[in-house]
């Protein structure tokens, strides 16, 4: 009893309306932690003197921290509840932001990265959920479409707004985390103050890993679906994690605010897509995800071997259109055909294949660039990101063909 009065007095305090916006900023704001240190890394590199291997190796500890957490997580804010969840989600992300700005040898920043990437992991599946159910009822059909845009939304910004802030501002390696660290904090409250939205939860929580499967029934659309979505998130990679290098060195614009608007160029056009199509043909979008995607990259290759900025904007913005396709109706397209019991390890299982795509690739990419130069490692890694696109698609095709054979007879 005590415990449903104090819920209900936090609800008046903050009523539906505000806790949805109070949702939603947070989840961007933890989002906005993710992306800051792109354009810092060429600092980083300078006063520590690491090689581009690190450099990317720093990077993906990003990515093994949101995996963690994923298939860790995953259910426990439908057990434990989304409030208590999130606020260890805010906890994390709060904690990255103290690390970086203490931040000295390798390791922290390591540190730094995976805390970080342990926070996102949370914020992808529970805040999501909690915006949702959150959203008002007015608001309830354009919930799905707010929680996309706070999550990516969120991790464009953060590379922008921290590459104008190493620009222009003083202390260009201190001042963004420690912003974030006090917007970070303030939006716990946004947390704490918000009511709870699941509302029947297990008396005995049973807090396993996410399950991992991929049914017989649909592994025939998961394949090319989950290579368009590691394509895809490859030039997510690429852009979070070696943009500033491309625009420094290959083409020759040292201004840290330019190498961050990349990533926001990038993953707005995605977020700006994702949503543009969410009512659209599954498998049609797919297929023209595919084919935005491998232009996308073929623009950034051409931009890479020329030292262009202008084909770099070009390819970031179709490229970020196809990513925002490919990942939205792969995984719809996984999930149509797979029913309900198995949708949450099949789900689990695209999302590993997906960011594993944000690491070991670029990590990849950081090492050719030392042996083959930048510019030749980047004209081949975008050739075999869009090599993949064109193979998914080509797979997606015969897959849809046979399919309309068998729904035909």
């Amino acid at each position: 009893m005590h415990r449903a009065t104090r819920e209900g007095s936090v609800i008046r305090r903050l009523p539906p309306a505000a806790a949805f916006a109070g949702l939603a900023v947070t989840f961007a704001v933890v989002m906005l932690g993710a992306t800051m240190p792109t354009p810092m890394y060429a600092l980083y590199q300078r006063e520590l003197g690491f090689s581009p291997v690190v450099q990317t190796v720093v990077f993906a500890a990003y990515a093994v921290g949101v995996l963690a957490a994923l298939l860790v997580t995953g259910r426990w804010s439908d057990q434990l509840g989304r409030r208590p969840v999130l606020l260890g989600g805010v906890a994390l992300s709060l904690a990255s932001s103290v690390v970086f700005l203490l931040a000295g040898p390798v390791w922290v920043l390591l540190l730094g990265r995976l805390l970080s990437g342990l926070s996102a992991g949370i914020f992808a599946g529970a805040a999501t959920a909690a915006v949702i159910e959150a959203a008002p009822g007015s608001w309830r059909s354009r919930g799905p479409a707010v929680a996309t845009a706070a999550n990516i939304g969120g991790l464009g910004l953060g590379a922008a707004l921290a590459g104008l802030a190493v620009e222009y501002l003083p202390a260009p390696l201190h001042l963004s985390f420690a912003v974030h660290a006090v917007a970070v904090a303030l939006c716990g409250l946004l947390v704490w103050a918000a009511p709870e939205t699941v509302r029947d939860r297990p008396r005995r929580p049973v807090l396993a890993p996410q399950r991992m499967e991929v049914p017989p029934s649909v592994r025939a659309v998961f394949a090319p679906a989950a290579t368009a979505g590691f394509a895809g998130f490859a030039v997510l990679g690429l852009f979070t994690a070696l943009s500033p290098r491309i625009v420094a060195e290959l083409i020759g614009d040292p201004d840290h605010a330019v190498a961050g608007a990349m990533s926001l160029l990038l993953l707005g056009a995605s977020v700006v897509t994702q949503i543009l199509v969410q009512h659209t043909d599954t498998d049609r979008t797919l297929d023209a995800g595919c084919v935005l995607l491998a232009a996308g990259a073929g623009l950034v290759a051409l931009s890479v071997a020329q030292g262009s900025m202008a084909e770099l904007v070009a390819g970031a913005l179709v490229a970020g259109a196809g990513q925002g396709m490919t990942f939205s109706k792969g995984l719809a397209a996984v999930n149509s055909r797979v029913g309900a019991a198995q949708r949450a390890g099949t789900t689990s299982s695209y999302f590993v294949v997906v960011y594993v795509a944000i690491s070991l690739p670029v990590v990849g990419l950081g090492a050719a660039s030392q042996s083959w130069g930048l510019r030749t490692a980047g004209i081949v890694f975008c050739a075999g990101v869009a090599g993949l696109a064109m193979l998914a698609l080509a797979a997606l095709l015969v897959l849809q063909r046979r399919e309309a054979r068998t729904a035909a007879a």
